[in-house]
This record gives structure tokens, C-alpha cells and sequence, in this order.
């Protein structure tokens, strides 16, 4: 089977944790359809680091 080349893979950071001044980052891998869907896309994730949920943003 072929791969789609709609289907890119991006990287999810969080929004909170820059002004939380704790070390680290919170990053997750997913996948999006680009044609569906071409802008940056926000989804609730959870922040270990935090250990709550926030919002993780598309970056480039």
C-alpha cells in the first residue's frame, strides 16, 4: 500500500509551559491531513511536566 501525501506528520508543543518557568518541554508527534485541515491545528493534551491538561500548538 501506498502512503497518502496528504497526510504530514506534525509537531505539537505546549502553550503554557514557556511561562511556567519549569525546565523542559512537552512536545507530541501526530499526523493531520493538510487538505482538510491547512491550518495549525490546537488539541488539549496532557502536560507531564505541569501534570494537568493544556493546550499543545502546531510549530513548524
Amino acid at each position: 500500500m501506498a502512503r497518502s501525501k496528504n497526510r504530514i506528520q506534525v509537531i505539537l508543543e505546549c502553550t503554557e509551559h514557556k511561562d511556567s518557568g519549569k525546565p523542559g518541554t512537552s512536545r507530541y508527534i501526530t499526523t493531520k491531513n493538510k487538505k482538510n485541515t491547512p491550518d495549525r491545528i490546537e488539541l488539549k493534551k496532557y502536560n507531564p511536566i505541569l501534570k494537568k491538561m493544556t493546550v499543545h500548538k502546531e510549530i513548524k
